[in-house]
């Protein structure tokens, strides 16, 4: 391995460095305290030299083994970022120009005892320009992102991660550096380059197989035979082939019936059963007695996209079968988790990943701007349940198809398909992130008699070159073009759809900051809602370790530099505006944190209640609208600190829309909306088994903890998989039932109670907006924290009813087993579990409560 210390030098030579491998020019730059952090205050723009200039990552490494005992060597680079000019001993042994490609040099004739090797970049922000100015024959837009974005320009010709040049959520910055691993190789005879397995079930003798291939490279003249053995032992199964490998490049694929007499587990989403998976050995043995062992995990899974007609509806159903049961689909969409990949740890993926799956999400769409994951993103996947829906890398833009671009794009498909086709998680090939309605909606203006030439391109780009990659290497899982699409539909009209967010068929994206967001009848009644989202702030604690005083502002030049999305940060305050009071207090700290929590107050409510709304579409047909089987919300994480879409922010902490994500994707869950002045309540469920449950309707009024009346509705059916309507009553019956109560005066919530412990969260339904709400008191919220084992015990008082209760302990790190919820009680009790060890004196230092009354 290469990997560690290498030297680092700009175009001039004015700058050297030692910079890390895996690394980039930034982190190596911040490392050696040459700049502050890149995230600070305005740095994004200060350090744009960094990108403009041209790197070199250079550094001499003895050969460890005789040079000349072996047929072939070769330099490996698992990952280039992204331009530059490989030489080892002052010759060149070629060029990238792909960060998601692996490229393998062959340096058998030049390799010496000691050796040095030399990768000349060059800047991606001048090659993306020179590239776009010799396509002369037509324009591909976008040129350049919004001014907003303060981003670099011709992000679609370079197959670089596309939102390192910005995006609505993230800073520009245009990497430069060796970002994975790097290594020199030496073999006889042959090497295994790829390894992989997929699973299938055989219905018609109800067995399962796994097809495993393997990519070798061989070196000799001839032809080489040997023997390979699978061996599975916790399934009995153990079966040896006799294979021949031809020079050169080549695969061989062996199919493997497993043991009738075994019971196969099944790999399942979380929440559906276990990840279970199988040790599992292969062994290479060929002549010249050379031999490799393959350790390895087979899981076994099936995945379809049933796309059928569905009675009383026109057009097609829209969702995932796994393992032969329809599976609603819970989750978010993931982005980079920084814009310096070397800084993306294993703990800092485990901790996203867990707090996805710690919040009842069973999915995850790596969304098609960004990079594909790193392994240990896959095999934590694998490990918690969660299922990727796995976009390529393209983004809200044209691309090029002259045959070098094709080339390398067909290069990059075929090593990430053969790279992550194992992985049991991942259920979807997706070709591209809005590409489709981008043409179809016409986004960059494009002349109509020049529609063509783009049509034409973006077939050659998604069908004709990724889709023909992805179905020759893989055949276990479905493949669709762009997102949103229509599916089936889109294929029947040209892979190109009239209107690719058409409801009655395949997914939609849906964003909308103007109207209520309270108001459910303006979400689509979609089969499967794979990006909706609104904006909020990260915690002050977050914001903090990156600002200066006078930033603590929300029109501070900060919070206008940070905010990349158009009139975003006045969104935000139009939202919170329909329901809540805005704050007016004359300390501008004060204000500052109290519009912060507001933030996230509305973000939270507004994605609750359009999650919630698909959720309860998934059983009906309105007015040929519904069967909504997924929910995917825009967006899971943060790249840096600053306003997003996301329900985690950077560093991990949950914002309350988190919290809210962990009720509304529970496993069992009632929800409440209104329609003509008359209450609904539908019992939502994801169990396996019909339940004879109690629906608890409890009406509180804000100014007492004493309920004004509750109701126990018993022998509720909930039914599996489904969402049923359980509970139907007229506001004003309601109100009439519950004396002294007025829309504004009090607030519904409600829950299911069955056998053995089982109960769903606590919901809530408001009958008026917040700021007219009548009788709210002052709470006087008090904690008192003891530990307990490696927790810590919350226990919360109030002596009022008070509505949206934050716990906020600022940079400790972990998380509460609830937060951003209705206080109801007079006590409460919240479990803490600490991502780092502290202790009770730490915690009640940096307590803060607020609730919405605290707001002034």
């Amino acid at each position: 391995s290469l990997r560690g210390s290498w030297w680092l030098g700009n175009g001039n030579g004015s700058v050297l460095l030692r910079g890390e491998v895996p690394g980039c020019v930034h982190t190596a730059l911040h490392r050696r305290g040459l700049i502050q952090d890149p995230y600070y205050r305005f740095n994004d723009v200060m350090f744009r030299w960094i990108s403009l200039d041209n790197w070199t990552y250079s550094r001499t490494f003895r050969t460890p083994f005789h040079v000349r005992k072996w047929q072939k060597v070769n330099l490996v680079f698992e990952g280039v970022d992204t331009v530059a000019q490989i030489l080892i001993n002052n010759i060149t042994l070629g060029r990238t120009d792909n960060m998601f490609n692996r490229y393998s040099f062959d340096i058998t004739s030049v390799i010496k005892e000691v050796n040095f090797v030399e990768v000349r970049f060059l800047s991606a922000i001048s090659y993306a320009a020179e590239q776009s100015r010799c396509h002369k024959a037509y324009s591909i837009p976008p040129a350049c992102p919004p001014p907003v974005q303060k981003g670099e320009c011709h992000a679609n010709f370079i197959r670089k991660e596309q939102c390192s040049f910005s995006w609505d959520w993230g800073p520009s910055f245009p990497t430069q550096g060796i970002w994975k691993d790097v290594r020199v190789e030496a073999y006889n005879h042959y090497h295994l380059i790829y390894f992989s397995l997929t699973s299938f079930f055989e219905k018609s003798v109800q067995q399962w197989n796994l097809e495993i291939e393997s990519i070798f490279d061989v070196v000799s003249s001839k032809p080489i035979a040997g023997l390979v053995t699978v061996n599975i032992p916790k399934l009995k199964t153990e079966q040896t082939f006799s294979v021949k490998l031809q020079p050169g490049e080549g695969s061989i694929v062996l199919l493997v019936n497993i043991n009738k007499s075994s019971a196969v587990e099944a790999w399942w989403p979380n929440g559906h059963g276990k990840q279970t998976g199988y040790n599992m050995t292969t062994s290479f043995i060929m002549e010249g007695g050379y031999q490799i062992e393959k350790f390895s995990k087979a899981y076994f899974r099936t995945v379809e996209l049933v796309q059928e007609p569905i009675p009383g509806s026109p057009g097609l159903s829209f969702y995932f079968r796994i393992n032969g049961r329809p599976i609603f689909i819970k989750g978010s969409n993931w982005i980079p988790a920084d814009s310096f990949q070397d800084r993306v740890t294993y703990d800092r993926l485990w901790l996203l990943l867990k707090s996805a799956a710690d919040a009842n999400m069973n999915a995850l769409r790596v969304w098609g701007g960004g990079v594909y994951e790193q392994d240990a993103f896959y095999d934590t996947c694998d490990e918690l349940g969660i299922m990727i829906w796995q976009d390529f890398m393209f983004a809200c833009a044209l691309y090029p198809t002259d045959q070098n671009y094709l080339e390398s794009v067909r290069a990059e498909v075929s090593h990430q398909v053969r790279r992550l086709k194992s992985h049991p998680s991942i259920i979807l090939w997706s070709g591209n992130n809005e590409n489709e309605a981008a043409i179809a909606s016409n986004w960059f203006s494009i002349p109509y008699a020049d529609r063509e030439v783009y049509i034409k391109d973006y077939v050659m780009l998604y069908v004709k070159n990724i889709r023909e990659i992805v179905l020759a290497e893989d055949k276990s899982r479905p493949f669709i073009a762009s997102s949103p699409t229509n599916g089936l539909e889109t294929v029947k009209e040209g892979w190109l759809s009239q209107n690719p967010y058409d409801t009655h068929y395949g997914d939609t994206h849906f964003y909308d900051y103007s109207n209520d967001c309270w108001n459910w009848t303006v979400y689509p009644k979609t089969r499967f809602a794979s990006e909706y989202g609104f904006q909020s702030w990260p915690s002050f604690s977050t914001i903090e370790k990156v600002s200066a005083t006078e930033d603590w502002s929300y029109t501070s030049n900060f919070s206008l530099h940070r905010q990349h999305h158009e009139n975003g940060n006045d969104q935000m305050i139009q939202q919170i505006g329909h329901h809540f009071k805005l704050p007016q207090s004359t300390d501008p700290l004060k204000k500052f944190k109290d519009t912060i929590y507001l933030t996230q107050v509305m973000q939270a409510q507004c994605i609750k209640t359009e999650t919630e709304f698909y959720r309860f579409s998934q059983s009906e047909i309105i007015k040929g609208e519904g069967h909504t089987m997924g929910a995917l919300y825009w967006q899971l994480n943060d790249i840096w600190q600053a306003p997003s879409w996301a329900s985690l922010e950077y560093g991990g902490k949950w914002k309350l829309l988190h919290y809210f994500a962990q009720n509304f994707f529970a496993p069992l869950l009632p929800v409440a909306y209104e329609d003509k002045g008359v209450l609904y309540i539908y019992g939502i469920s994801d169990l396996h088994e019909d339940h004879k449950l109690t629906l608890r309707v409890v009406v509180h009024a804000w100014s007492s903890l004493e309920p004004v009346c509750t109701l126990a509705k018993d022998g509720v059916t909930v039914k599996a998989q489904s969402a049923v309507p359980i509970y139907k009553e007229s506001i004003n019956d309601l109100l009439g039932r519950c004396r002294n109560c007025t829309r504004e005066s009090c607030v519904i919530t409600f829950c299911l109670v069955g056998e053995g412990g089982l109960q769903s969260p606590t919901n809530h339904h408001f009958l008026s907006s917040l700021k007219d709400a009548v009788g709210l008191g002052k709470t006087g919220l008090s904690a008192s924290i003891s530990q307990q084992g490696d927790t810590f015990i919350f226990v919360l008082r109030t002596a009022a009813v008070a509505p949206f209760v934050s716990l906020d302990v600022g940079s400790i790190k972990g998380r509460f087993s609830d937060n951003g919820f209705l206080m109801t009680e007079k006590r409460k009790v919240i479990v803490f579990y600490p991502w780092e060890p502290t202790t009770v004196e730490e915690l009640e230092k940096s307590l803060t409560l607020t609730s919405l009354v605290d707001v002034v």
